[in-house]
């Protein structure tokens, strides 16, 4: 049994998982403790990874050597590309997820990772001196001494369950809650709030009359998360189905607000704005007489399912009366109620982008414990305060990705520099950059990134040489090879748009609406040569024709980034006093003091922080 060991990892949530193994693929020696090792990477909420913008971040979390993509293809059920009808800076991936298989992989990734080791236990205690962190301690009263310690501890800290009346200690149904990390780190002189999520009731899909639903399958032809050719689309894809509220299920709904958690005033943390109870949605949308929800199933080999806009903190039997009056739930069965669970976070303006705490060196915090809300958010946290953990044992420059070039990037400069005052949830909206920020591309914007650092493997990324050597092949080809009117003429009349009347490179054609690199190939022989004998795919094929229809766009964006990089190389030196700048606002020394921002760039995203302030730092810096 050994007691010392490079990293410590408190929580094996998806932060966690993601945090442990990116530290082990980097030579550390890891312990990752969590207080049941049979419910690792647990899907707590909805089983389902992706969607709008998280989808994006699973990708940028493959493309640099993690673990979540891997996984979820290889438990996912169900398989849909959101937004289809959108720009393709809107398409996001998702994937409804085995949820007992998806806590099996990644308990086998765990298991199989060299340099990474587990203990079950509860810990009650970080072992800190002279400001650094050294180690924790257990409930079992066992002491474990690290270089580093990554708190992951999800909706465990001081977590508490609301069904109702019913008030029960715990993180997660079924599972206890942890004391002794919040109380000890507000006396170290962290902010301490809390926060509140919920999750609804699991069903019994024996007792569902599924004729009375509206069926919604999957995509045709499914893609995957992982850019790996090992990894594989779903097959045997199962169908979630649509089902709607109405008036009778309301009016027994509000019967219950008088016992509501959330009304009474019992509930004092904020919850997600936009994953708001069924009660909320009553609420604040009483006009409307019905909301739209989703069945999804839990898992191949189990009757459970998950009715994903049903969340709920209300008494159960509330909750079994207005279900009953759902059409199609008219006999239904729950195996538990929704609950609502309020637990402790930490204000992220107190992390580094490395998610290194500022108070407390060589403490890092990932996932819910900074605020945000789901897997996807809080697996990226993980990968980055893993990387950095051992970049910065081993004394090399810190990871830091910037906003243009992942939404990763985006969420912790939000959090860090914004901080939060409710959860945190990634929207493409966020993002300055979306054109440059796609699923399709995740890998072109990281993976050379993932190698230097040392997470991608050889073989990872020998793969992605090969796809950027053919992209970057059939993209010259497009810019050199030029079509005769002749070539085209039966294409354009089946698509209803005027023939070209002169020779056209490839490239100016695709560029024009409606035209798809699939209709090009069956009207050019030389195309479709060159993408069997290089053996380009549909996924590398897609990426080039939304580069070639955007290409005015994509520079557009790199142009406005370029400028906006030039205040990120304005450097602002650590423990500078700002009260010492009478020329800036009383607002922007408080705000500049309490962030403590390490570049003018990130100094302009501060909430109250001027333009003007930031001309005085620009003229006070040298610029």
């Amino acid at each position: 049994m050994r007691f010392e060991y490079d990293v410590i990892v408190v929580g094996a949530g998806h932060a966690g998982c993601e945090a442990a193994v990116a530290s082990a693929k980097l030579g550390a020696s890891v312990l990752l403790i969590t207080m049941d090792m049979g419910k690792v990477a647990q899907m707590s909420c909805n089983p389902a990874v992706g969607g709008v913008a998280k989808g994006q971040i699973v990708r940028e979390i493959d493309a640099l050597g993690g673990q979540m993509g891997l996984v979820t293809d290889a438990t996912t059920l169900q398989f849909r590309m959101l937004n289809r009808s959108k720009g393709a800076a809107m398409w996001s991936p998702r994937a409804q997820c085995d949820k007992y298989r998806f806590s099996n992989e990644w308990r086998r990734v765990l298991d199989s990772t060299e340099n990474l080791f587990m203990w079950q236990d509860s810990v009650t205690g970080l072992d800190i001196k002279e400001g650094k962190v050294c180690g924790v301690v257990t409930g079992l009263g066992v002491r474990f001494s690290s270089r580093a310690v990554i708190l992951t501890a999800g909706t465990f800290l001081g977590g508490v369950m609301f069904t109702g009346t019913a008030i029960i200690p715990g993180g997660r149904a079924g599972d206890m809650t942890s004391h002794g990390i919040s109380e000890q780190l507000a006396a170290e002189g962290f902010e301490v709030g809390r926060m509140k999520t919920g999750t609804p009731a699991r069903l019994d899909g024996r007792t569902i009359d599924f004729s009375k639903l509206e069926i919604q399958p999957g995509d045709p032809a499914p893609e995957k998360f992982s850019y790996l050719t090992e990894s594989k689309p779903a097959e045997g894809q199962l169908p979630c189905y649509l089902v709607y509220t109405s008036d009778k299920v309301h009016d027994i709904l509000r019967t219950g607000f008088d016992r509501s958690p959330m009304f009474t005033g019992v509930i004092k943390g904020v919850g997600p704005r936009y994953c708001p109870s069924i009660e909320d949605k009553l609420r604040t949308f009483a006009d409307k007489d019905s909301h739209q929800l989703f069945l999804e199933p839990e898992g191949r080999d189990t009757n459970e399912y998950y009715l994903n806009g049903f969340s709920s903190s209300l008494p159960w039997e509330v909750q079994v009366a207005a279900l009953r009056q759902i059409v199609g739930l008219e006999n239904v069965q729950l195996y538990r109620p929704g609950y609502a669970v309020e637990y402790d976070y930490f204000a992220p303006t107190q992390l580094c982008h490395t998610l290194e705490t500022k108070l407390t060196e060589n403490l890092y915090f990932a996932g819910q414990i900074n605020g945000t809300t789901g897997y996807e958010e809080a697996a990226a946290q993980g990968l980055v305060a893993g990387i950095n953990a051992v970049l910065k044992m081993h004394g090399k420059e810190p990871f830091v990705l910037a906003r243009d070039q992942a939404y990763i990037g985006v969420l912790i400069d939000d959090l860090v520099t914004k901080g939060v005052d409710e959860p945190y949830r990634m929207f493409t909206s966020r993002a300055e950059y979306r054109i440059l920020l796609r699923q399709d591309n995740a890998d072109m914007r990281l993976t050379q990134a993932g190698h230097e650092i040392g997470l991608v493997s050889v073989d990872r990324y020998t793969q992605f040489l090969e796809k950027r050597n053919k992209i970057e092949l059939l993209t010259e080809f497009l810019k050199e090879y030029s079509a005769s009117p002749g070539m085209l003429e039966k294409y354009f009349s089946d698509l209803g748009q005027p023939n070209i009347t002169q020779k056209r490179r490839l490239s100016e054609i695709l560029a024009r609406n409606d035209v798809t690199m699939e209709g090009l190939r069956h009207s050019i022989a030389d195309l479709d040569a060159l993408i069997k004998e290089k053996e380009i795919d549909q996924e590398q094929s897609q990426s080039i024709e939304i580069v070639t229809k955007y290409a005015g766009y994509i520079e557009r964006e790199k142009m406005v980034a370029d400028k906006l990089k030039r205040l990120e190389g304005v450097r602002i030196r650590a423990g500078f006093d700002y009260n010492s700048l009478t020329s800036l606002s009383i607002e922007a020394r408080q705000k500049l003091k309490k962030i403590a921002p390490s570049t003018v760039a990130q100094a302009s995203r501060i909430p109250g922080v001027s333009p003007a302030d930031i001309n005085v730092l620009l003229v006070y810096f040298g610029r």
